[in-house]
């Protein structure tokens, strides 16, 4: 007994550092129909909690599949689709089919906003030690010529063969795990999973509602303190994912806080008022994909998209401690922050 608590301790801290905890308690009844598997992948430590019959094979299979794309889409392991591309000089590469959905999912919402998204930053993530943790200040004339290799546009597809121009490389950080949390429900709808609740380092996504019928309990964690949550949020079949400039940053010699998550424009890490965004939708690709663009676009940006489309859900939060709702979930989501709230209406 002593042990499991450890464990649920500890998986509750991660998920609060990457700044979504989720509500683990589950009535003794429900316990013999369910499995829960822990596994590190992708950087980061996952859990898995499926219900229903045949859980113990099923959940083999996901994490199979975890480890699957792991191999397939790892931007640093040797011999991956995406290492092959980066050190191909600009030649083709023949690869997956996955990683062929990634990169296609990765244009097409470079198109959706305008380049705020673009995978082909990697070089700059590079410069300022983000891949490294040998953190620095790149100085200006440094990042101008790393930038002139950045365009997602250069991301020639055709069928499974890939090529990039010799100085351009790929990183599909802002996708793999959406990308990965959507097959892992692929593989328990397959085996008939009706009640499962998926947590890759931080991204949550929920398949059907808890055992008793009820919704999941999502927190989202405020980006002001430690730990915590500012939010709770009650849903069920949807991916809830955050990026926020409180999950890997470091303190320049300037005394400043530089997050990961650049701007396309400069290669400068985003500064535009916003601290978190969380995007809640059925995709899990599109919901991780969109948290980091609309973090480094801006509230401007992320909100006129959300009224041209309307179909997902955010919430958003500033440097000026504020957080914006859109009105589909007003009634779903508790604030328990003393931060105030305003609903972003159609």
């Amino acid at each position: 007994m002593k042990k499991a608590m450890v464990l649920l301790i500890g998986l509750c801290s991660l998920c609060l550092g990457f700044g979504i905890f989720y509500d683990y308690s589950i009535k003794d009844s429900e316990k013999d129909s369910m499995t829960e598997r822990s596994v590190f992948a992708m950087d980061t430590y996952m859990n898995l909690r499926v219900y229903g019959k045949n859980t113990e094979e099923t959940i083999s299979l996901a994490c199979d599949r975890i480890k699957e794309l792991e191999d397939l889409l790892s931007v640093t392991k040797e011999g991956s689709d995406i290492w092959q591309i980066n050190h191909a000089d600009g030649e083709t590469v023949s690869v997956s089919e996955d990683t062929i959905n990634i990169l296609n999912t990765a244009v097409l919402v470079g198109e959706e906003t305008q380049g705020t998204l673009d995978i082909t930053l990697y070089p700059v993530l590079k410069e300022w030690g983000f891949t490294t943790q040998e953190y620095q200040i790149p100085k200006q004339e440094r990042l101008q010529e790393l930038l002139t290799y950045v365009d997602y546009r250069r991301i020639n597809i055709q069928g499974t063969q890939v090529s990039v121009p010799k100085e351009t490389e790929l990183d599909c950080g802002a996708l793999a795990k959406g990308y990965t949390s959507d097959q892992i429900l692929k593989i328990l709808k397959e085996n008939n999973i009706k009640s499962a609740l998926i947590n890759l380092g931080g991204n949550i996504h929920m398949l059907g509602t808890k055992p008793d019928g009820s919704l999941w309990k999502i927190g989202i964690r405020n980006p002001f303190e430690d730990s915590g949550e500012m939010c709770i949020l009650s849903a069920s079949d949807c991916a809830v994912i955050t990026s926020g400039n409180y999950e890997r940053y470091f303190i320049g010699e300037d005394g400043k806080q530089y997050c990961h998550i650049l701007d396309a424009s400069n290669g400068y890490p985003a500064d535009n008022g916003l601290v978190s965004v969380t995007i809640i939708g059925e995709s899990g690709i599109f919901c991780d994909a969109f948290s980091t663009a609309f973090f480094a676009a801006g509230m401007e940006e992320a909100v006129a998209y959300w009224r041209k489309k309307q179909n997902f859900e955010m919430v958003l939060v500033t440097t000026e401690k504020k957080i914006y709702i859109t009105e589909g979930i007003k009634d779903n989501i508790r604030n328990v922050s003393e931060m105030t709230v305003d609903i972003i209406n159609k």
